[in-house]
């Protein structure tokens, strides 16, 4: 059994370069990361002596519980990917952190980050989940992180629902590849609903081969910038834009086709008026639908 404990950040290298004639209690509270990552450690004990912690490096350890952190009221950054985690608790106190790293643990239940106001970063990919499971979402987390995540990354979680995400509003990337996320509709509806959204993610699920999918997904998104690792040009959103905006008033009424295939404007009312010189010479296909 490995515990981090300030005995182990004694012995470990990095205090022996650093002490340079400080007292091991004084040079504890100069420390502002720690790095013991890949160091089989399993539980974290009492480092409390740490006070000005910022980052934390755990990865790559057999950690189960998160614990013994309530005292790091400055962290920002805290890497815990790769270990045996199942549940998430005793995160109340971490005010300050921005940047969460669990991905390729166990988690089933994102819970219990209600207080975490200034996270703007959370990684849960890659869980190892039993068969049938799927990572879920606890909706008090979500509405307390709505203000402020920015980064979510879901990759490879079987997960085939993403409408309870639709809160996060101030998201700008988005990773949920590898999934079983299947409803085109139900991702427009989202995506519409994420207004600062500038990169997504969406490979391996089976919604990417929906008929125009990369289409509706880039008018659904309005600052999208990248999708699936593809960049979206400003004149094929603008493109696709209009054409949907013809398509939508074709349907209302503003155009139809007469036999002979060329366009005539219907009666219209003085608002549609201003449309009409771009509708008609706009060349509409009507088997493509955005």
């Amino acid at each position: 059994m490995v515990r981090l404990t300030i005995d182990l950040i004694e012995k470990s290298k990095s205090y022996f370069k650093k002490k340079r004639g400080l007292s091991f209690p004084k040079y504890l509270k100069t420390l502002t990361h720690l790095h013991f990552f890949s160091k089989n450690i399993d539980d974290i004990g009492d480092v409390s002596m740490c006070t000005n912690l910022t980052v934390l490096y755990l990865y790559d350890n057999k950690i189960t519980n998160i614990c013994n952190l309530d005292f790091a009221s400055k962290l920002t950054h805290l890497f815990l990917q790769d270990n045996n985690i199942s549940s998430l608790g005793n995160l109340q106190n971490l005010k300050r952190l921005s940047n969460l790293y669990l991905g390729g643990n166990r988690i089933t239940l994102v819970e219990g980050l209600e207080e975490l106001h200034e996270l703007t970063e959370l990684h849960l990919e890659d869980q190892r989940l039993a068969s049938g499971e799927k990572l879920l979402f606890d909706p008090r987390t979500l509405l307390s992180l709505a203000e402020s995540l920015c980064v979510l990354n879901i990759n490879n979680n079987n997960v085939d629902d993403i409408r309870n995400l639709s809160v996060l509003k101030k998201l700008r990337h988005f990773s949920a590849a590898d999934n079983k996320l299947h409803s085109i509709g139900e991702l427009e509806a989202v995506c519409s609903l994420w207004p600062e959204l500038l990169q997504m993610d969406l490979n391996g699920n089976p919604v990417c081969k929906k008929l125009k999918y990369r289409d509706r997904l880039t008018v659904s998104c309005k600052k999208l910038e990248t999708l699936d690792g593809k960049e979206i040009k400003e004149v094929t959103r603008q493109f696709l834009n209009n054409w949907k905006a013809a398509k939508d008033a074709k349907r209302k009424g503003i155009v139809t086709q007469i036999p002979s295939g060329s366009l005539i404007a219907l009666p219209l009312d003085s608002k549609s008026l201003t449309f009409v010189s771009y509708y008609i010479n706009l060349i509409i296909i009507d088997h493509i639908t955005i």
